[in-house]
């Protein structure tokens, strides 16, 4: 941080030159037996820095002074980088896997072979681990993968071997550690390093909201106040008519998405692995149990639910058991709702303990590192918006997803829960502008977002839901109209039904009425275009001109797609909503300590919430209902494409409209959701459209209204693809291939 221009020249003109060289090089078939980038002495006096490793919490207002020199900085990764050369051989084979006129179709790798063929070569690798233990770091795991190695030290040896002071920090109420400046390394080692992915304890988030106060009564069409929704019931699970919410239980969510012509053909999961990737244990085994039995899925006597501590193939043991830490809703939740949608599946909750690094990463890397066939389908509700998470850590993820794939493993991500403001966690308005997780935006991942019904608010609610229940708690009657989840005062649709003007933003507009102060919230489906994947962002946390975003994948195609030329999300969506408008999702969560319901009596009195940490371990379920019919799939998101392109064409299909309800056609795999928004209201500077009046919405536009973002023809960034038809998904699969 402190080098002079000059030498940042010098720095820049010799990795300029092993660049070059580096392309020279020649690259061996398929990426096997990798040159060396390591190519000069290590000379500790010439650095090079690390840009985008720095939290925006780092900074003076919240620094309380440096930690101790033998603090402890357990399991830091350092994150590797392949050639040029290497990373085009392997994006040739990722492309290959998914295509069946290629010899690589399908032919997936173990780790070992990922590594050998596409990994940082030994002797970088000897370097770099001869360089940390010369600064006393102990190293714990070299991944088989040839991508990361997992070392351990303390505060003092960061100091000496990255020059980087690591500080004690108080943000947001909370006590942190962080490393204060960029980490540097010596310049001979930066063509073979991405970065340090962890100098901090700063973990990604869960993507769980609670039922939404205040509400729209979907049994009376009135707007209900945050008090006069407290201690309502819900009114259709309960049966007692008496409540304003229809919650949504397993059997409406088989009812909705289609999952019955499958499990009575049988495909309900059998055989088949989801892995749900945690920082905690749950609370109680047996509130899955409860959940099972008590929605009918108990039936399927295949279904299992276990928890493990997935250990490194070899190396020290880097994943110790986390016990609950305040995650273990998300984590319950999670493995009941995968359940729901594979009943006769195993249901494996991988956790580690959260150390210097998050623990859900520990537990996917060690997951896909360390077996010959890891489990085909990953489920990740954690998030972090791209341009906080940083570019290291946004690499890591890329890489192990990269990797998982070309194993043949299909991940599913939460897209987030702040429309596309993912910056602005649990925030009442966005403030840092448009930017998406860096968890969900990868090219080798599908992220998930989130939807709510429309029937509360075109009043049809009896014709899409009974009076009474079945014995399993189910009450919806068929597939239901569609709009992107949003809670905020900002989206359009709850701005018309509140003043009829739809108008959001200005000072007449509903985010400044008296009403609409009980809408401000961030709260909804997000998605948006990836912005700040690599490069630094500024200490704010705002994307900065250093940023950019992935580049777009070829297979990324279709009707209502932007040509911004990046990686763009969410891919599909599934309900997620949290009660704005009468609608969420009942869970067994019964440690009442801590926030939970006890699991007793009609599920109305039990746990309830939305996000989309309900929808990715549902299409992670769904996944495996494909998979149990179709084989392993590594990444699905170039036949979900392929065959959203062959319904919608180029523009759009009337039949497959979720506007249509429960006309929508039989054929219909994806339900193209066109009516509303996920924009969320705003101040300051940042992609907002103010105005007039104190809170605006967010724009992508400052100076004019370009909500951010609405639905449209085909693909949206509130809602994707759209949602499924899940046995059309699973038995129209071969013809997208």
């Amino acid at each position: 941080m402190h080098r002079s221009s000059a030498l940042g020249a010098i720095s820049l003109a010799v990795l300029t030159s092993i660049f070059f060289l580096t392309i020279a090089a020649p690259a061996q078939e398929q990426g096997a037996h990798a040159h060396s980038l390591i190519t000069q002495p290590i000379d500790e006096s010439s650095r090079f820095m690390l840009r985008g490793n720095l939290r925006p919490e780092a900074n003076g207002r919240n620094d309380r002074g440096p930690v101790s020199d033998d603090f402890p900085m357990e399991h830091m990764l350092l994150q590797l980088q392949r050639s040029s050369a290497q990373q085009q051989a392997l994006d040739q084979f990722e492309a290959d896997l998914q295509n069946p006129e290629s010899p690589s179709f399908h032919h997936w790798l173990t780790a070992e072979q990922f590594g050998a063929r596409f990994g940082v070569s030994s002797a970088d690798r000897e370097q770099i681990v001869d360089w940390l233990e010369v600064h006393g770091f102990q190293v714990n795991v070299i991944y088989s993968n040839g991508m990361l190695i997992d070392f351990s030290g303390t505060a003092g040896q960061v100091r000496e071997a990255f020059q980087t002071e690591i500080h004690n920090l108080e943000a947001r109420g909370q006590k942190h550690i962080a490393n204060m400046s960029e980490p540097q390394i010596p310049i001979a080692l930066a063509p073979a390093v991405a970065g340090v992915v962890s100098l901090h304890d700063f973990a990604p988030h869960t993507m769980r909201r609670d039922v939404s106060l205040p509400h729209i009564d979907p049994r009376t069409g009135a707007l209900l106040t945050a008090q006069e929704s407290s201690g309502l019931q819900p009114e259709y699970t309960a049966g007692s008519g008496t409540g304003s919410y229809h919650p949504v239980v397993p059997a409406d969510l088989a009812t909705i998405y289609n999952l019955n012509p499958l499990f009575s053909a049988g495909y309900p999961g059998t055989g088949q692995t989801v892995v749900v990737i945690e920082d905690t244990n749950v609370f109680s085994a047996a509130d899955w149990t409860k959940f099972r039995s008590t929605f009918g899925l108990a039936r399927y006597t295949g279904g299992k639910f276990t928890t493990v501590h997935p250990a490194p193939k070899s190396g020290a043991d880097n994943c110790a058991n986390p016990g609950v830490n305040g995650d273990e809703s998300e984590a319950i939740l999670d493995a009941e709702w995968a359940s729901a949608a594979a009943p006769n599946a195993t249901i494996e909750l991988a956790s580690c303990a959260d150390t210097t690094s998050f623990g859900g990463l520990i537990a996917f890397l060690n997951i896909i590192n360390a077996s010959a066939t890891p489990p085909a389908v990953i489920s990740i509700s954690y998030g972090e918006c791209e341009a906080i998470n940083g570019a290291a850590a946004n690499a890591a993820y890329n890489a192990a997803y990269e990797q998982a794939v070309a194993e043949g493993v299909s991940v599913f991500v939460s897209s987030g829960d702040e429309g596309a403001s993912s910056c602005d966690v649990h925030a009442a308005k966005a403030t840092h502008g448009i930017g998406v997780s860096g968890l969900a935006s990868t090219p080798y991942n599908v992220a998930v977002g989130g939807t709510d019904f429309s029937d509360t608010y075109s009043a049809t609610g009896s014709t899409y839901w009974n009076a009474t229940n079945t014995a399993a708690y189910g009450s919806a009657k068929s597939y239901i109209p569609e709009i992107p989840w949003n809670d905020s005062c900002a989206g359009v649709l709850l701005a018309t039904y509140a003043t009829h003007s739809g108008v959001t933003y200005g000072a007449g507009g509903f985010c400044n009425s008296n009403v609409g102060s009980g809408f401000l919230t961030t709260t909804s489906a997000s998605g948006g275009p990836s912005g700040c994947a690599t490069g630094a962002a500024t200490t704010s946390g705002v994307i900065s001109g250093t940023c950019k975003g992935y580049v777009r994948p070829a297979w990324q195609s279709l009707v209502g797609l932007p040509k911004n030329g990046v990686r763009s999300v969410p891919d599909v969506s599934l309900f997620a909503a949290n009660g704005v408008w009468g609608h969420y999702f009942v869970y067994c969560w019964s440690d009442t300590k801590n926030g939970g319901q006890a699991c007793t009596g009609a599920p109305s009195g039990w746990s309830g919430a939305g996000g989309t940490s309900f929808s990715a371990p549902i299409m992670a379920g769904i996944q495996a209902l494909v998979n149990q019919k179709n084989g392993r799939q590594g990444n699905p998101n170039p036949v979900y494409y392929k065959l959203a392109a062959t319904e919608y064409g180029a523009s759009g299909s009337a039949a497959c409209n979720s506007s249509k309800g429960n006309a929508v056609g039989s054929t219909c795999i994806f339900h193209d959701v066109t009516q509303g928004d996920m924009d969320v209201n705003c101040t300051g500077n940042h992609n907002c459209y103010l105005p007039s009046g104190t809170n605006g919405v967010l724009s992508t536009s400052a100076t004019s209204y370009g909500k951010a973002y609405g639905t449209t023809v085909g693909w949206d960034f509130a809602t994707g693809i759209g949602t499924v038809n899940a046995a059309n998904l699973v038995n129209k699969w071969s013809t997208g291939k």
